[in-house]
């Protein structure tokens, strides 16, 4: 199949590309690079360096004729989405678009959209949060990923779009920026490792469901092939919370410091864990790699980089 990856420079997006590559698939990555990085481009895809709010877009749509559309491109800074609400719309939410109608127009077999399960639902009324779990989004950036959504039934429902949504918890992994605005897990692996001190907003008592990018690959592939104008949670159902994660790291890195505590950032909610049993049953998907282990292999990665010295 030909596959055009959305974000394909991006931590998750680049890992999933190689994966497509692995399994023989072609591949097209769309990425303006603003946070993605051309290196993390696997060599055996092609690249075109435009936002997917380009009207330029329709060009590689109908030069490529992909079969399937994976759309990870994203803003995905909470705090500049609260910071920038009309930027964080012009790029979720109107670029989003841009790429749905795109698809429809030329004949796409299916679009698989990244979501967010730890912004889309707000304050959890009950956990772990299933599908069906109401939806107030507490940020901008939750706001828009959410609106996309609504995008994609519409589309699925008057002109034949075949989706599927995917709400990510909180992705970690090899290859995550950890100069970032997201990413706790790599964000505090260089800190400690070159002995600074992390910070943690709130008291350590916010929690998040941590899942590898590895398990996060494994549900895109099955979703090329399973599941039709459906949504997903996709996650672990376990809560950790900052501290754990802190004390985590420290101990496979032998981190001996302790962190700072500094006031929750506005938009942020203070727990999360997701019922991802819809996912496994409609999907055969459930996520293999425990906290410590996805850790494990996080941490030897994070080791071997320069800015670890």
């Amino acid at each position: 199949m030909k596959v055009l990856v959305t974000g394909g420079a991006g931590f998750i997006g680049s890992h999933l590309v190689d994966a497509l590559i692995e399994q023989g698939h072609e591949v097209v990555v769309i990425d303006n690079l603003s946070t993605g990085f051309q290196d993390n481009v696997n060599p055996h895809a092609r690249l075109y360096k435009i936002s997917i709010g380009d009207e330029k877009l329709a060009e590689v749509f109908e030069r490529e004729r992909p079969q399937i559309v994976n759309h990870h491109a994203a803003q995905v800074d909470l705090r500049k989405s609260v910071a920038e609400p009309v930027f964080d719309a012009r790029e979720n939410i109107l670029g989003s678009l841009n790429v749905i109608v795109n698809a429809v127009r030329f004949g796409v077999e299916k679009l698989i959209y990244a979501s967010s399960g730890g912004a889309v639902y707000g304050e959890p009324q009950y956990l772990p949060v299933d599908e069906n779990h109401p939806i107030n989004p507490v940020s901008q950036y939750g706001v828009s990923k959410h609106a996309v959504e609504h995008y994609l039934y519409l589309y699925g429902l008057g002109y034949g779009l075949n989706y599927v949504v995917l709400r990510y918890a909180n992705v970690y992994g090899p290859g995550q920026n950890p100069l970032g605005e997201a990413g706790v897990v790599a964000i505090f692996a260089r800190q400690m490792l070159r002995g600074e001190q992390p910070t943690i907003f709130g008291q350590g008592d916010k929690t998040r469901d941590y899942t590898h990018v590895s398990d996060m690959v494994r549900v895109n592939l099955l979703a090329m092939e399973r599941g039709r104008n459906a949504i997903y949670n996709v996650g672990t159902g376990v809560e950790t919370s900052d501290q754990e994660i802190f004390d985590t790291l420290a101990e496979a890195l032998g981190y001996h410091g302790t962190p700072l505590y500094a006031s929750v950032r506005k938009g942020e909610i203070q727990r999360i864990c997701l019922d991802c049993s819809k996912a496994e049953k409609e999907l055969g998907w459930r996520p293999k790699l425990t906290l410590k282990e996805g850790i494990g292999k996080t941490v030897a990665y994070y080791r071997g980089q320069s800015w670890g010295s």
